[in-house]
């Protein structure tokens, strides 16, 4: 049906992006998509290494643990968007 992308067909591409965002447009749009690359990564390993540390035979946290606080980094070295998390509570009552 559709046949591979030639240099023609990917420099037609380019040229239609340049003109719907405009040059000085896409080098903000390439950082702010490789921020929220780097933000999805580092949230991945965070929820890899958080289940890897955490043994199933666990008791469910309690009083001082239930309580502290978490920091999600929005980029690894960037302390400026960091910012402290509570943890989701169980309130329902059994």
């Amino acid at each position: 049906m559709f046949g591979r992308l030639g240099a023609p067909e990917i420099i037609l591409i380019l040229v239609v992006i340049i003109l719907l965002f405009g040059a000085k447009k896409l080098p903000d749009m390439a950082r702010s998509l490789g921020k929220s690359a780097r933000i999805l990564k580092s949230e991945a390993k965070a929820m890899k290494d958080d289940n890897k540390s955490a043994a199933p035979a666990d008791p469910p946290a309690t009083g001082e643990q239930a309580a502290s606080q978490r920091t999600i980094q929005a980029a690894p070295g960037d302390v400026t968007s960091s910012r402290p998390v509570t943890e989701p509570t169980d309130t329902t009552k059994r």
